[in-house]
């Protein structure tokens, strides 16, 4: 009876940062053990992997080291880099397989985590479905870095964030903001780029450079210091949270009001600059309807106000920022329209001096008009006029002549707060001046609640509008001399405003 040889087992073997005292003995066990060591390698022969584990190389083993084809030169493979990559790692399974197939233990050497962004997992890919296969986990370059550095990475209720360097410039910026910890690896040629990420998001001087970690030739620069010529692929940076530390709180640090716009509703319409101004503020202050928008952070603090003390609600915010806290006043829509801006930087010009040093800032949102308008087509596509029909902040006369000149413009209007409670009349007054100027069947659109679960779309025109179907949550939109409307094949409706005007 002939025995079927039994394979041999694959080990991928994570060896850490690079100083070998950080390698697990369970790693060193089956480095020596092991009858084949496989381990990536240049073009120009060295390995930093194997040179971790050199002095414990037992002899008689089959090394087998993996050459990259490329490394940060060009390519003319058909498939590009992607392509030339993936033949490598095919063609290494194959050769690694032979020797699994004849029995022979294969240990694939990986700095730091094989699971971490190591080139291992490619061949894992490959060959775990067909041997028995076991991976060592490894200390990771990241925590290495953070032990040099002597700064904890992450603190309470605080998140890590990894990202590597290879992302584009916009979406590291978008992604990086000041209330998380971040690390961010793959630095080579991509340290211009990260660099540039870094100032956009307000994080450069948080950050810390470090080459190489735990190894020989281990560097640690300020930022400012690297020459963006002369990075190895093995470095990263680490942004740590700071929250919680005594420095943090301090006033000179977080003397921070921003004031943002939610968007009129949905939750997919908050912008991401506006997301990250929320995750990264200590305290937020709004109205409480919009507040309540706000998903609860743990430890974030909210103060939720009436809807008629914007001037209470700024002045609140602002003694706070200047306490030394990162304020968000939120506003639905977007902040400069009928919002919190005004009221912020109106009491920023009346206040104390001190509001005047404090880092101040506006996040537009997508506003009440905008997205009513897209619902129904594009009515504001030309030349249009906004409006709020609220005579609590001014005069009704001021209104009345703004109305007049703008129907008599020929503007498409968007009439904002145009019914409360307490202002029933407003409405059929405004509805009369426009009839002054435009036709009876001028379109017009109630939007209400746009982008919630009560939304409601009404199409009618102006000669039969109807005010007892408008709340304070509705905002009306009226068409110019041009509005037109007209029924797709499906029956939907829709409204817009050429973008000519009588040419």
């Amino acid at each position: 009876m002939i025995e079927t040889q039994k394979a041999g087992r694959l080990f991928g073997v994570g060896l850490g940062p690079g100083d070998p005292e950080l390698v697990t003995l369970k790693a060193l066990r089956l480095v020596r053990q092991a009858q084949v060591i496989a381990y990536p390698s240049a073009k120009h022969g060295q390995s930093n992997a194997r040179s971790i584990v050199s002095h414990e190389l037992v002899h008689g083993q089959i090394e087998l080291p993996m050459l990259y084809p490329i490394t940060t030169e060009l390519t003319d493979h058909p498939g590009g880099y992607e392509g030339a990559i993936s033949d490598f790692y095919d063609a290494m399974a194959k050769e690694i397989a032979i020797h699994l197939d004849q029995g022979r233990d294969v240990a694939i050497l990986c700095e730091g985590d094989p699971f971490f962004y190591g080139s291992y997992m490619y061949l894992h890919d490959r060959l775990a479905h067909r041997f028995v296969t076991e991976v060592i986990p490894g200390v990771p370059s990241i925590m290495a870095a953070a032990a040099r550095f002597g700064t904890p990475l992450v603190r309470r209720n605080s998140e890590l964030v990894v990202l590597p360097a290879t992302l584009s410039e916009d979406e590291l910026a978008s992604r990086l903001n000041t209330s998380s910890s971040f690390a961010i690896i793959k630095l080579g040629r991509n340290f211009a780029k990260v660099e540039r990420a870094l100032v956009r998001a307000g994080l450069a001087d948080r950050a810390l450079f470090i080459e190489r970690a735990t190894m020989p030739n281990e560097r640690i620069l300020k930022l400012s210091e690297v020459d963006p010529l002369n990075v190895a692929y093995f470095s990263l940076i680490l942004i740590p949270d700071l929250s919680g530390c005594v420095k943090d709180i301090a006033a000179e640090d977080l003397g921070r009001i921003t004031v943002v716009g939610l968007g009129p509703g949905a939750a997919g319409w908050i912008t991401p600059e506006a997301q990250q101004a929320l995750d990264d503020a200590t305290d937020v202050v709004g109205y409480k309807t919009y507040l309540d928008r706000v998903p609860v952070k743990p430890g974030q603090r909210r103060y939720g106000s009436d809807n008629k003390v914007e001037a209470e609600r700024a002045r609140h915010a602002l003694s706070l920022a200047e306490s030394g806290r990162r304020v968000c006043v939120v506003s639905s829509g977007d902040p400069g329209i009928f919002a919190m801006a005004s009221a912020v930087l109106e009491s920023v010009e009346q206040g104390p001096e001190e509001w005047r040093s404090l880092d101040i800032h506006v996040v537009p949102g997508l506003s009440a008009m905008q997205a009513a308008a897209s619902r129904v087509g594009a009515p504001l596509g030309h030349d249009f006029c906004v409006l709020s029909l609220s005579d609590r902040l001014k005069p009704w006369e001021v209104i009345v002549k703004r109305l007049h000149a703008a129907a008599s413009a020929d503007f498409a209007l968007a009439l904002y707060n145009p019914i409360s409670s307490e202002r029933t009349w407003q409405l059929s007054e405004a509805q009369s001046i426009l009839a002054q100027y435009r036709a009876p069947e001028t379109p017009v659109v109630l939007a209400r609640s746009v982008g919630r679960s009560d939304e409601k779309i009404v199409f009618t025109d102006l000669g039969r509008l109807d005010p007892s179907l408008v709340d304070m949550q509705t905002l009306v939109l009226v068409g110019s001399s041009t509005t037109r409307q007209f029924t797709l094949a499906n029956g939907r409706q829709l409204i817009y405003t050429p973008r000519s005007y009588g040419v």
